[in-house]
């Protein structure tokens, strides 16, 4: 039986030098109309984009979340943050989530194909979970993007558990929530480029029924 191997714990990353992530002006929270149609032709224009969801925490048990209420999308130079209380940009955002042009990757997203199914109607397509590739190469577990990080970048990213289970419903985001959403996803479109994957690395680890990317 295989040994399976352990990413690097919270401890060793601490050691490293920091992920240099986006800017505040780098980070843009579309909320007119013409803003979401830029966002998604730049976002569709890149091709591949790092990718998670934010949603209200909820603390008592038995409460099912009514997330995501954020969905943030990062390319090379900047990240657009959907909130979703913008009905306006919903067919703009679902436009994207059901892109077959853009190749979403991200950490751990089995739950947030889950909650944008039940939330939007919609099915996430050309998603690439990094935990798989891990996996793949032998890692137990889900790696996450802290532990992805550290191992293939040598930087420490830090994440913040009072922004994590901060208010993501609210409409005004405060800075600290966006340079946390989308450094998120911005640190696992890095992770992913340096990881220079082919297709065929990709393709076991893309559900079987989407159209994959060349």
């Amino acid at each position: 039986m295989t040994n399976k191997i352990k990413g690097p714990s919270k401890a060793e990353t601490a050691l490293l030098g920091a992920f240099a992530g986006l800017s505040l002006a780098q980070i843009h929270a579309p909320a007119t109309q013409d803003e979401f149609v830029a966002a998604g032709n730049e976002i569709k224009a890149a091709g591949v984009a790092g990718f998670d969801t934010e949603s209200k925490p909820t603390f008592v048990t038995g409460d099912i979340s009514k997330g995501p209420h954020v969905v943030q999308f990062a390319i090379s130079d900047k990240a657009f943050i959907f909130q979703l209380h913008h009905d306006e940009g919903r067919p703009f955002l679902i436009d994207l989530l059901q892109s077959k042009e853009v190749l979403k990757v991200g950490f751990g997203l089995k739950s947030d194909r889950g909650q944008i199914q039940t939330k939007l109607g919609v099915r996430l397509d050309a998603v690439l979970d990094l935990d798989e590739i891990f996996r793949k190469d032998g890692y137990s577990g889900d790696m996450g993007v802290r532990a992805a990080v550290g191992l293939v970048l040598n930087q420490s990213f830090h994440k913040s558990k009072r922004i994590t289970t901060s208010n993501w419903a609210l409409h005004a985001l405060s800075s600290q929530q966006l340079l946390y959403a989308a450094n998120d996803a911005f640190a696992a479109l890095k992770v992913f480029e340096a990881l220079s994957l082919t297709h065929t690395d990709l393709l076991p680890a893309i559900d079987p029924e989407e159209t994959h990317l060349a």
